[in-house]
Parts: C-alpha cells; sequence; structure tokens
C-alpha cells in the first residue's frame, strides 16, 4: 500500500491550497481527483483573485498544482470510491483499484451545478451557458441575458445582471420563489427584470454561441432571444462515498468546525462542499490552507486550534 501523511481529495482551489500548505511543511502529500482544477477550470475568463489581473481557469488552476508539485506534492487523476479507518490510519481506494494509506484526509471535493439536462446545455458551455454570474456577468455588459430558477441564487444572480445586461429574464418553473422576500422585492422593483414564470426550460439554440432559449409556458413554447443562459437551480457535491463518512448537513453540505475539522476525527474539509457560506475560488483557496494547517497540527498532536509561531502571514 503507497503511504502518505496526507490524501487530498480535489483537485480544485481548495484542494490545490492544501496541498501547497501541507507540501510546504514536509508531509509527504498525495492529491486524487478526477479531473484538473475543479469548477475554475470551467471558467474561460478570471478577473477577481487577488493579486490575478486576468487568467483562464484552466491556466490559473495549472499554476496553482505546479506551485503545489514545487514543494513535492504528487497529483494524480484517479477518482477516490472509498475511504475508510485502518487503525490510526485511512485507507483510501481508487476506482482504478489502488489503495493509498494517509494519516489525515482532506477533502476538497467541491461542488458542481445542477444542470438542466436539456437539448443544447453542453453544446453551449462557456459559449453563453454560464453557471457563475459572479464570475462570468461582466462579460455580458449590454445584452439581453436569462436567469434560470427561483432560489436566492437564481436572483442574486437577476439582480446583479440588472445591472450589466440590457435586459434579464428570470425563467422559473412554478409562480411562487424559494428566496427571500427582500429579493424578490428588489427584483420586482427592477425595470430590467421580466419574471417569466410557470415555464420549463426546452432547449437552448445558437450556431456558435447562444442566440436564444426555448421554453414551454401553459400558453405553448415560445422563443426568447437572449445571448446568455445563466443556470441558477442548485449545486450538488458530486461524490456519495462520503455520506455515512462524516456528518452532512440537509443540503449535503459537509459540517466542518471553525478549523476545518469534520465529525470525524483526522479528516478535514475545505471548499464549496463544506457548510462555508460564499462559495468563490478566493474562499475555497483560503479554506483549503486552513485545512492544511490543522491537518499538520493533528498529525503532530498539537491542539487543533493553536497555531504555531511559523504558520504566520509570511509563511
Amino acid at each position: 500500500m503507497n503511504e502518505y501523511d496526507v490524501v487530498i481529495v480535489g483537485a480544485g482551489a481548495a484542494g490545490l491550497s492544501a496541498a501547497l500548505y501541507t507540501s510546504r511543511r514536509r508531509l509527504k502529500t498525495l492529491i486524487l481527483s478526477k479531473d484538473m482544477g475543479g469548477q475554475t477550470a470551467t471558467t474561460m475568463d478570471i478577473e477577481n483573485y487577488p493579486g490575478v489581473d486576468f487568467s483562464t481557469g484552466p491556466d490559473l488552476m495549472k499554476n496553482f498544482a505546479a506551485q503545489a508539485k514545487k514543494f513535492g506534492a504528487e497529483l494524480v487523476l484517479d477518482e477516490v470510491i472509498g475511504i475508510s479507518r485502518d487503525g490510526q490510519k485511512f485507507s483510501v481506494s481508487t476506482k482504478s483499484g489502488k489503495t493509498y494509506s494517509a494519516k489525515a484526509i482532506i477533502l476538497g471535493l467541491g461542488k458542481r451545478p445542477r444542470e438542466l439536462d436539456v437539448a443544447g446545455e453542453e453544446k453551449f458551455r462557456n459559449k453563453g451557458v454560464v453557471y457563475c454570474a459572479t464570475c462570468d456577468a461582466p462579460l455580458f455588459k449590454d445584452k439581453i441575458v436569462a436567469v434560470i430558477g427561483g432560489g436566492n441564487a437564481a436572483f442574486d444572480s437577476a439582480l446583479l445582471l440588472s445591472k450589466i445586461a440590457a435586459k434579464v429574464y428570470l425563467i422559473h418553473r412554478r409562480n411562487e420563489f424559494r428566496a427571500e422576500n427582500i429579493l424578490v422585492e428588489r427584483a420586482k422593483q427592477t425595470d430590467k427584470i421580466e419574471f417569466i414564470l410557470n415555464a420549463i426550460v426546452d432547449s437552448i439554440e445558437g450556431k456558435d454561441f447562444v442566440d436564444s432559449v426555448v421554453i414551454s409556458t401553459p400558453s405553448g413554447k415560445k422563443t426568447l432571444a437572449v445571448e446568455g443562459v445563466f443556470v441558477e437551480i442548485g449545486q450538488i457535491v458530486p461524490s456519495s462515498f462520503i455520506k455515512g463518512l462524516v456528518e452532512l448537513n440537509d443540503a449535503g453540505e459537509i459540517i466542518i468546525d471553525n478549523v476545518n475539522q469534520t465529525s470525524a476525527s483526522g479528516i478535514f474539509a475545505a471548499g464549496d462542499a463544506t457548510i462555508v457560506p460564499f462559495k468563490q475560488m478566493v474562499v475555497s483557496a483560503g479554506e483549503g490552507a486552513k485545512a492544511a494547517l490543522a491537518a499538520y497540527n493533528y498529525i503532530q498532536g498539537q491542539s487543533l486550534d493553536t497555531a504555531t509561531a511559523d504558520q504566520g502571514y509570511i509563511k
């Protein structure tokens, strides 16, 4: 069995940041992930990461990975399918049939957007179909867009886009919303937002990029001319093996404390898959660093909430 100090599950902003910190503390570190870069790698224009004026998501994640590898972290593209405690250590099994041993685990699983599962969605991903208004709204300045959903995320996106886009259709399959009343009222008071209720998206159309969305309403099918479709119907944690391993909330998110410890001693978590409310790359990176430092203290037998002197800002 391959033995490591820390096995990190996930190679997004949280997992790669955690790997940088564990490897710099001379912990033998392995990153296991089915893909490289997580959600960040699906975003082509990043302008809101501190210190980085502009980058594509794939390029930024490659830089994250290269920096972690520079200090000794190993990265293997393989999907984790199981984690179990083996005495004082953990046993991690992967889809390829390999098994790894670790003293501590960091879950950087991330989340993935819940998809509409309609014709044209995959074809126009990042060509008009997007899943993060905070990331991509500036790309749709003075354009007509549609937001799909009825929760807080959909209304936050619609309100943000109303300050940038020429017009925003908010399309929801019901006539009632799950969003907070204050967000609904703000949207109703915004001239640029038009509500289309009791409507279901049938398909997303276009040639090279999105140019329309086809919806079904009680009065029949309609085609709306739009250049962007923002899908905001929720997110899911993409791994089932954590059920029964660590405590989850009703949304399936991993419950952590202030130092990223889960309900299972020795298992830490960071990023979008946890209960941390703000699902942003910069937040995930910071949470990954926290989880790494806590995992280091755990392995050393130190108090998890007591930072050592050399865990200051310059390190």
